[in-house]
């Protein structure tokens, strides 16, 4: 199995193609709720292609600075693309693990969004993300809440299957795992609690995502659904005529979300 970079690798274009309708506005939620103000030290865990990188680079100005961190090169260029476009030199693009990194002083503002159950250990990695921040520094984070892309998610497992049927009794992928130990508020503030942070405030965001035939599989490519599929092209393709004929027209993606602010 492929790790996570090389998977966001594999599926940047269909990753970035979600982001006018999902990634975007829950990236500007996101940075909305750590509350950024101009010359302010800011990092964005699991950047992926911008969508709070570019909203938290634009609030700080150039006197402030957004660390933009991701394990994928090929989202991070689109990301530094966007950068580029709208000449916001205030940001460091950097390939690496969020587990471990660590800034050159400490942070006002971490950014999370729909990373945390992706870091090899999440409980590891967030108390790393809460070292970074200053005393009363704000973690702004963003995850799926339980019920979140169902049915989706069982009529693409269904199609998997059919395939691979020896997926239906392996263990779920750590990813989903990790997932379901933040995708409630009460689970999400026991966890942040445990990792070091305080003042923890969770917020639902409801949406709502019609995905038509071509925005429903590039949902499933450039995301950790890819985890699912066979790499045989033939394969593939079989999951992916079955999928779309599950779903039948006018599917609307159930893409309910939880966001949370701490404070170290």
């Amino acid at each position: 199995m492929k790790n996570v970079g090389s998977l966001f690798d594999d599926g940047a274009e269909h990753f970035e193609r979600l982001a006018p309708a999902l990634w975007n506005p829950m990236g500007n939620a996101v940075v909305a709720a750590a509350d950024i103000h101009t010359g302010e030290r800011v990092l964005d865990a699991c950047c992926g292609s911008g969508a709070s990188t570019i909203p938290a680079a634009q609030l700080v100005g150039p006197e402030g600075h957004v660390d933009a961190i991701d394990l994928s090169a090929e989202l991070l260029e689109l990301a530094a693309a966007k950068a580029s476009a709208l000449n916001l030199e205030s940001v460091t693009f950097a390939e690496a693990d969020v587990s471990t990194w660590t800034g050159e002083a400490p942070y006002d503002a971490v950014l999370c969004c729909y990373g945390l159950f992706f870091l090899s250990d999440m409980a590891a990695g967030a108390r790393n993300l809460a070292e970074q921040l200053r005393s009363g520094g704000r973690l702004a984070v963003s995850t799926w809440q339980e019920g979140a892309h169902e049915p989706f998610a069982a009529l693409l497992k269904e199609a998997a299957y059919a395939e691979q049927p020896q997926l239906a009794d392996a263990p779920a992928p750590k990813p989903t795992r990790q997932l379901e130990q933040i995708a409630s508020s009460a689970k999400l503030t026991e966890f942040l609690d445990a990792c070091g942070f305080a003042s923890v405030e969770v917020h639902s965001a409801p949406q709502q995502l019609p995905l038509d035939a071509d925005l429903a599989w590039s949902l499933v490519l450039g995301s950790g659904y890819r985890f699912l599929l066979p790499e045989d092209p033939d394969g593939r393709e079989r999951v992916r005529e079955r999928f779309i004929d599950s779903l039948g027209e006018n599917f609307t993606l159930n893409a309910d979300s939880l966001i949370a602010v701490a404070t170290r």
